[in-house]
Parts: C-alpha cells; structure tokens; sequence
C-alpha cells in the first residue's frame, strides 16, 4: 500500500502548526503594527480604571498610565500613607481625578465595602495586580514558611473584583480587565509551587473569562512578565529587567492581543525558551539545589538592606527573577 500521500499531508499539517506559531511570535515581536492602540481607546471603555495593589510598582504604573490615557483612577491597597502619596502624584502629573480605598485582601469582608465604594461608578478598566508569595526564598513545599497564607494565594481577590466590576461592562458593552500573572506560570516550576501554581489559575481564569466575553465586547488579558525593577527584587537593572513605567507601557501595546502575554519583546523570548528547554533539566534535584543556593547568595549580596518581607495586599515578582535577571545580564 502506497503511503506516500498520507505522509505528504501529515508533513503539510507540521509544517502549517509551525507556521502558525512562527506567526504568532512574530506577531509578539511587533505589537504596534499587529496591534495599534489609540490614545483614546482606553477611555472609551469607562470613565473610571480600578488597580489593586496600585500603591507602588507595576500597579503604580498602570495607575499612572491610565490617567495619562484620560481615565480617571481608583488604587487599592492596605497602606494609606502610600496610597494618599501615589494619588497625590497622579493628580499634580495628569490633572485626573484619583481615589484611594485602603483594602486589606486578606479579609473576607473587604469585597462589600469595595463594591459599595465602586457601585455608582463607570468602570471601563480593572487591573487586578495584587499577590502574594508565601516566601521570598525559593524552597521545598514542606519547607515553605507562611503556609497559613496558603488560603490567600488559592483564593486570590482576582475572581471577587471581576464579579465587581464584570457585570458593568457586560452592561454596556465594552471593557478591559488585565490579570497579572508571573513568568514563573510559564513552566510547572518546584520550588515556588504555590506561587507558581496560583498563577495558573490566574492564566487559565482569564482564557475562560476572555472566551465566554470577549461577544460581548470586553477584552480579557493576562500579563506573565519575568523580571520588572521594583522594591521586592532590588530595583535590579539591565538583562531582562525592565523598569515598571516601561514595563506597562509596552504591555499595553499588546492588549488588543488578548489572550496570554509576556508584556515585552525580551520577556516573550524568555518564555519562548523555557517552554523549550527539557524538563528534565529545569526539574533536576541538581538544579534545584544550585538555584536555591544561586538566589541565597544574590539576595544577601545585592538585596539585604532593601529587602522587605512579603505583605499580603502588596504585588512583586519572586526572587526567581533575581536569577533570571543575573543570567541574562
């Protein structure tokens, strides 16, 4: 029997996957000419952006943008002082008008008082940026201190305030919700299992979420960014490192991309790579133990004096990316 025809057709199905996934990189590498964003887009979504953990870091820089984008903005956290500090700043910079709602995620009762406050408002853009992790050094599941904030990471406020501001924009037809994830969700990564795994579900949360409204209008995006410079890694610069206020502003290039994305072009190849390397490797017990005595050393040589310990309500990238960024430099 003469298989030549089947195998042709098996080739041509090889080669049209690859093709489709070289495009698609492509695509990533050029988000301003595969993706244009109007200046004014971001504002014809609502009147009103929501970011949790808005006080410093990447949610101070979605803060910032989106009022430079015209939209006026609400921060949450659970300091005050920063939160009264960063609205202060965006007023005197953009003339928007900013609220601040001091919010402890680790309560249960937070989300009625949230709700309350946001209920009359127009929300066109939520950016759901607040996480924790259970320890800043990369450890064994059984070795993991703060375990009892294991309810915290599972049950994330990302699910509670898409309910909030969710059913507006279904309203009316239109809106962006950005769910930042981690670069370390881009492969099943020991040594931050918890962390790791709750920013799984934060990337497959946003795909259902995206699949069952983007008919109606609203786009749904998750951001899995590697290295950014903020307080929790040092303010670490150069490799893959990218400072907070660069790191937005290119992440939104992508977002008429929906989906999963990386937020930048170095970033998008650092996931590319890790997807491409074996397993095998990455999962060594060799590994593991070079990496954890690899971040011990970096944090106590290059972070020591300002290092702060995990805060529930306040987001970071792990120590991970200290490595990643050393590597890369």
């Amino acid at each position: 029997m003469d298989y030549t025809h089947f195998f042709i057709f098996l080739g041509s199905l090889v080669v049209l996957h690859y093709a489709v996934k070289l495009l698609g990189f492509i695509r990533m590498l050029c988000p301003k000419f595969f993706f244009p964003l109007p200046k004014s887009f971001l504002r014809s979504m609502g009147e009103w952006a929501v970011v949790t953990g808005g006080s410093e870091g990447i949610g101070r820089a979605y803060a910032f943008e989106l009022a430079s984008h015209g939209m006026n903005v609400i921060i949450l956290s659970r300091s005050k002082d920063k939160l009264e500090r960063t609205a202060k700043e965006i007023e005197e910079e953009t003339g928007k008008r900013v609220k601040v709602l001091v919010a402890d995620f680790s309560r249960d009762d937070v989300y009625r008082e949230i709700e309350d406050n946001l209920k009359d408002l127009e929300i066109g853009v939520l950016v759901n940026n607040v996480g924790i992790l259970p320890s800043m050094i990369p450890s064994k599941f059984l070795e993991t201190k703060n375990l009892n904030q294991v309810r915290f990471i599972l049950h994330s406020p990302l699910h509670s305030m898409c309910r909030i501001c969710l059913p507006g924009m279904e309203k009316r037809g239109k809106g962006v919700i950005v769910n930042l994830s981690s670069g370390v969700a881009t492969i099943p990564c020991p040594l931050y299992s918890l962390y790791s795994a709750s920013k799984v579900f934060v990337e497959r949360f946003s795909l259902c979420l995206q699949a069952e409204y983007s008919a109606k209008g609203i786009i749904i995006q998750t951001i899995a960014p590697f290295s950014v410079s903020t307080a929790m890694i040092g303010f670490q610069k150069g490799g893959l490192s990218i400072l907070p206020e660069d790191f937005v502003r290119t992440s939104l290039q992508y977002l008429k991309a929906g989906g999963k994305i990386n937020g930048s072009v170095g970033h998008t190849f650092m996931g590319w790579l890790l997807q491409s390397l074996p397993s095998g490797i990455l999962h060594s017990e060799a590994m593991q133990e070079g990496f954890i005595a690899y971040v011990k050393k970096a944090v106590a040589s290059e972070r020591h004096s300002s290092v702060k310990k995990p805060q529930v309500g306040e987001s970071f990238v792990p120590a991970a990316n200290i490595a990643l960024n050393k590597l890369t430099a």
